[in-house]
């Protein structure tokens, strides 16, 4: 009976913190879906694999370059990959959730520049993300605003 008792006391301390957690999880899921870049050029699918957080291209306004071809990761500094299509590019690395509301630790590569940051994401609102890519400090960096798909 006391073994009991004790095993009963131990899952009542513990069901707070499962219950923190699990929020936890739940609130930093919020940024999975489908989210339009900039100026509606690109689609991105952001995903979760393990406990952190990707995006890759999964439709892209103009597809096709110039000959008619699919566009390709031709800016990419690593020549091996520079004739990978761009739609399948996974662009967003790495990315944690660090409450608040704000996903960081990852990386965000620009197919139009071959350049790789650091990324600080902020969910606004559930249909809204501003995205801060930057080398060193955040302070020096571009953001942009991402939107999210409609079903």
């Amino acid at each position: 009976m006391k073994r009991l008792l004790t095993l009963v006391a131990l899952f009542l301390f513990m069901l707070p913190a499962y219950n923190i957690i699990n929020a936890q999880t739940k609130d930093a899921d919020r940024i999975i879906g489908k989210w339009y870049t900039e100026e509606n050029k690109s689609l991105i699918e952001i995903y979760k694999k393990g406990d952190k957080y990707y995006g890759k291209m999964v439709w892209l306004k103009t597809p096709l370059n110039d000959e008619g071809k699919p566009k390709v990761d031709d800016k990419n500094p690593d020549v091996n990959l520079q004739n990978k299509p761009l739609i399948g590019l996974v662009i967003l690395h790495d990315m944690e959730y660090d409450g608040d509301n704000e996903w960081d630790d990852g990386e965000i590569y620009d197919p139009e520049s071959g350049n790789t940051y650091s990324c600080l994401i902020t969910l606004t609102n559930n249909n809204q993300i501003d995205m801060r890519g930057y080398i060193g400090f955040s302070l020096f960096g571009r953001s942009t605003t991402w939107i999210r798909k409609k079903n």
